[in-house]
């Protein structure tokens, strides 16, 4: 382990507002190829990744996932920060993703991998992915509020049946530079040998 990683690890956030400058598919390339390098469940790799980048796929994209967002815009207003509310609804609602030139549309395939096991295996190549974008100077954001309707997301990313959307994540240039990301103290959630002993 090196600085180099934990200073990339520890300046990761969501980006939600991005440059319009396309993204190299070299660079595409690593990223994914860091993304391949994750931990899966009996190493079955059942990654599936879709690269959207033609302008109108993009869109179709955008579309599956502005009505899921309507769909639960409500109770998500009642239940996270407003400020924070406004950045989504503006990201998703209005702006397709925050103007992202490149959106990966995640999969699994189901013939390797029990439904039980798809997020130990999906979830660590989506963060691999989103820190090897952060390394090249990338912004990135997951959303996976689209499994909650996930046939048109299927339907705009071509999908079979046998691969299960689970997710999408934009990325691109930050539109304008990104702050440090907010986070509690490891002392306000960590434990040691059982929950409510303080972490030394």
């Amino acid at each position: 382990m090196t600085e180099d990683f934990f200073a990339v690890a520890t300046r990761q956030r969501a980006c939600r507002s991005y440059a319009p400058d396309p993204i190299p598919v070299d660079d595409v390339s690593r990223i994914l190829e860091v993304a391949t390098h994750a931990p899966s469940a009996h190493n079955s790799q059942p990654w599936v990744f879709v690269v959207v980048m033609d302008a109108t796929v993009r869109q179709q994209v955008s579309e599956s996932a502005r009505s899921c967002w309507e769909a639960a815009r409500t109770k998500a207003q009642e239940s996270i920060d407003a400020s924070m509310f406004e950045d989504v609804d503006t990201f998703i609602g209005s702006r397709d993703f925050g103007g992202a030139p490149v959106l990966v549309v995640l999969g699994v395939d189901l013939t390797l991998v029990s439904e039980a096991m798809v997020g130990c295996s999906i979830f660590p190549a989506a963060q691999n992915l989103m820190l090897a974008a952060s390394a090249l100077g990338y912004g990135s954001t997951f959303t996976n509020f689209t499994v909650r309707d996930s046939q048109p997301l299927a339907d705009a990313a071509g999908l079979p049946a046998h691969i299960a959307p689970c997710g999408i994540i934009s990325i691109g240039l930050p539109a304008k530079p990104l702050g440090p990301p907010r986070r509690e103290p490891v002392s306000a959630k960590a434990h040691l040998d059982r929950y409510g002993q303080a972490w030394p």
